[in-house]
């Protein structure tokens, strides 16, 4: 795996993690990479240092404990939103531009939206952002 630090057109700094060089190129090209923090698909890499070496050991990192507390933080933000935040469906574009716009009252809430719709809610200063989706565990 490859670490990347990433800007979007906005300046807006992160990170991303990819299988290689070749998939971060087929993903940006396709528009798969996005920003978390205005959503933009225009990305690139940032500078970064490189990771040298050092002549202390370190304890390996576990990949499969990261990747179980990674799930186990999505998992209870989702649980979070669903508890707290009203369900719209389909209409979540709709009644998220009325609620900014003061047409509906101010609440939190979830559904469904399609790119397109998310980007021009960002584009007219709607705050969104995509809730995880959390794997589904299999069943041996």
């Amino acid at each position: 795996m490859i670490r990347y630090a990433l800007l979007c057109e906005k300046e807006h700094e992160f990170d991303g993690w990819f299988r290689s060089s070749s998939v971060f190129d087929d993903q940006v090209k396709a528009g798969e990479v996005t920003c978390p923090v205005c959503g933009s698909a225009k990305v690139r890499k940032g500078l970064m240092a490189p990771n040298v070496a050092g002549t202390k050991k370190r304890d390996a990192i576990d990949a499969s404990q990261v990747v179980q507390k990674l799930v186990m933080a999505m998992t209870e933000l989702r649980k979070k939103v669903e508890e707290n935040c009203d369900y719209v469906g389909d209409k979540f574009a709709e009644t998220a531009r009325r609620i900014h716009y003061g047409e509906e009252e101010q609440r939190g809430i979830y559904g469904e939206a399609t790119v397109d719709e998310a980007r021009e809610l960002i584009e007219e200063g709607v705050e969104v952002a995509p809730l995880p989706v959390v794997p589904s565990r299999r069943a041996n």
